[in-house]
C-alpha cells in the first residue's frame, strides 16, 4: 500500500514540475501562478520524504522481526 502511495505522489510531483515550469516560462519566475505551483510542489515533496521515511521505519522493523 505505501508503494502505491509513494508512487502516486512521485507522478503528482514530476507532472505539477512540469506545470511549474511551463507557467515560469510563460509568465516569470515571480509570478503568481509560478510561486502557487512552487509552493504546491514543496509540500507534496515534503509529503513524500515523510512517506519514504515510513517505509524505512517499517522495513527497518521487519528486518528486526
Amino acid at each position: 500500500m505505501v508503494n502505491t502511495e509513494i508512487d502516486e505522489l512521485v507522478h503528482r510531483i514530476k507532472k505539477l514540475r512540469t506545470e511549474m515550469i511551463e507557467a515560469a516560462a510563460e509568465t516569470g519566475l515571480n509570478s503568481y501562478r509560478t510561486i502557487s505551483y512552487s509552493q504546491k510542489l514543496d509540500k507534496l515533496i515534503m509529503i513524500y520524504q515523510k512517506q519514504k521515511d515510513i517505509k524505512e521505519i517499517v522495513f527497518n522493523q521487519n528486518e528486526m522481526i
